[in-house]
């Protein structure tokens, strides 16, 4: 996911134009098989716990959350959403994930589109429902010491975009996703371990690679690829309504005290679900705690 600032910006006019005639084209939620085999293991493998939807308004909204690793809490949110409570979310992805055609054309059939301003702009301007997560790659290849920790850097562009077009901002906190896997060598590290230098030989690190987009080595459930399937807890906090900047631009200190507003709902919402987990752990049963090791 992405960060709607300057990570984004330069796109040929053409692409860029074609890129939003195909995302704005699809108008409701896919029905593909594949969307309701992957809402079925996320429920069955993760068993979401979800509060706070009360909070969500009736019109939409500009949600945004903490990040995990490999951007799978994104998946979970889009999932839970579309297929339980008929919210038709459009993530915001970040360029590098729309580079190669076959990849694009995937993502844009389930809902996703790149997170360049004009793209955002054009899908506020149709009322779209959209997720985007500010700490963008960096935050989703974080070390594990950084887990549950917001890493929005000097990023206010989704504030600029929110307040342009009056939106709602939903503040949400994801648990779970950020346990899935265990770093055994952590992505500020890789360059310069053994795997790091193997990458290095056949040429798929380079000094041109993004350290921000660089993930660590990770290991999932009884040492596979596959996420360890720990229980997802997903929390909404009260909406930030932008409406009254729609018609004069918030300055910096406007822009960071709304930021700081988000950021201390999101940080509340993982608070009180860290708590909650630590009380249904019992809830757990012996296969899961086994395999959540």
């Amino acid at each position: 996911m992405t960060a709607l600032d300057k990570d984004n910006q330069p796109l040929a006019g053409e692409r860029l134009q074609r890129h939003i005639e195909r995302a704005l084209a699809l108008t409701e939620v896919p029905q593909s098989r594949d969307l309701q085999i992957a809402y079925q293991l996320i429920k069955r493998l993760f068993r979401p716990v979800v509060s706070g939807v009360e909070h969500i308004p009736d019109k939409p909204c500009l949600f945004v959350g903490n990040h995990s690793l490999f951007a799978l809490d994104g998946m979970i949110v889009v999932s839970i959403l579309q297929q339980q409570y008929g919210r038709f979310l459009r993530p915001l992805g970040d360029k590098f994930l729309f580079t190669h055609p076959s990849l694009e054309n995937a993502l844009l059939a389930r809902g996703a589109a790149m997170g360049h301003p004009e793209v955002c702009r054009a899908l506020m301007a149709h009322g779209q429902d959209l997720l985007v997560f500010p700490g963008g790659a960096h935050e989703a290849v974080k070390p594990n010491r950084l887990r549950y920790q917001l890493q929005w850097k000097e990023r206010f562009g989704f504030i600029r975009m929110a307040a342009e077009h009056g939106y709602t901002i939903m503040p949400f906190g994801i648990v779970g996703p950020d346990e899935f896997y265990d770093h055994l060598i952590e992505s500020e590290a890789l360059p310069d371990s053994l795997p790091g230098r193997l990458l290095q030989r056949v040429g798929l690190l380079t000094d041109d690679t993004r350290g921000d987009a660089l993930p660590p080595i990770a290991m999932g459930a009884l040492g596979s690829l596959l996420p360890k399937p720990q229980r997802c807890y997903l929390g909404f906090g009260q909406p930030v309504s932008l409406a009254a900047y729609t018609r004069r631009k918030p300055g910096k200190v406007q822009q960071r005290k709304i930021r700081d507003q988000i950021a201390g709902e999101i940080e509340q919402q993982l608070r009180e679900l860290l708590l909650l987990r630590e009380q249904q752990r019992g809830e757990n049963s012996l296969l899961r705690r086994i395999l959540t090791l």
